[in-house]
């Protein structure tokens, strides 16, 4: 019996030695909204560097998994599937933390902001010059319309009352502005259709405030010391050639661990 109870300790202790009672893997869900068009293992390519990053400064391997509906990233938030999330719109990681116990990380930079867009030729010079003119927005039900619906507000300008035309996609906003369709669009300020629109030649003619964008939250579970740790590692990504590259990878220029107010505030200023 002596025997067999020392080979059963040193059974246990070579698999303790051998990691198969490690830690499981942590989770990061990553949501890159409508305007992504990536695949699976498209995502995981690019974000994994990032899950690296994250893993390293908690000691546990991080895997990436694609979240591509929305109704899958909220389910997922209020079940506690993912240990880590980042999205967009922000609106989710928002309700996050308002709903469902996750705790702030950071967002990415450049933040984002809601353009309000006219054509080169366009006579429009001010917001006020705006109303009873015809706008083209995203689909009214869309974070980028509803935030720029929040800043028209906040200006003075109720869009409950103009005429407005709602696409689906933000190029369709060119489009309407293009053909004379419409005098006025607003555009999600990372957006492609921004960045054509401009590259064109036309006006934005404002700016709104900024927002946090594409955050990063965490699960509950996670300790002050552990979610420092993973914002000491994020803000270090542009300090080496290696964090930049995995910056570049994800598409933004670096992480801001100074937003937590304002993504809580966020839900408010958008009416929800």
């Amino acid at each position: 019996m002596k025997h067999r109870a020392g080979a059963a300790g040193v059974l246990l202790a070579a698999l303790l030695q051998g990691g198969a009672w490690a830690a499981p893997d942590f989770t990061l869900g990553v949501s890159e909204g409508t305007s992504g068009g990536l695949d699976h293992a498209q995502v995981i390519a690019k974000y994994q560097g990032l899950a690296n990053a994250i893993g390293q400064s908690l000691g546990n391997k991080v895997n990436v998994v694609f979240v591509r509906e929305f109704k899958a990233l909220e389910d997922g938030m209020k079940n506690g599937r993912f240990d880590f999330m980042m999205a967009r719109p922000s609106d989710y990681p928002a309700r996050g933390l308002r709903d469902y116990g996750y705790r702030y990380v950071a967002s990415a930079k450049p933040e984002g902001q809601c353009h309000v867009v006219v054509p080169k030729d366009s006579p429009l010079k001010a917001l006020a010059d705006l109303k009873g003119k015809r706008f083209v927005m995203p689909e009214q039900i869309s974070y980028m319309s509803r935030f720029c619906q929040a800043e028209l507000r906040d200006q003075g300008i109720d869009v409950a009352r103009e005429n407005v035309k709602y696409v689906r996609e933000q190029g369709a906003v060119a489009f309407y502005l293009d053909n004379k369709f419409a005098d006025v669009g607003t555009l999600a300020s990372y957006s492609g259709a921004a960045r054509q629109w401009e590259k064109d030649g036309h006006r934005v003619l404002h700016k709104s405030v900024a927002q946090p964008y594409f955050p990063l939250i965490a699960h509950g579970r996670f300790s002050d010391a552990q979610v420092a740790a993973v914002q000491k590692q994020l803000l270090a990504l542009g300090t080496d050639e290696s964090g930049q590259a995995v910056l570049k990878t994800v598409g933004v220029q670096q992480f801001d661990t100074g937003t937590e107010k304002r993504l809580r505030d966020l839900l408010k200023w958008l009416g929800q």
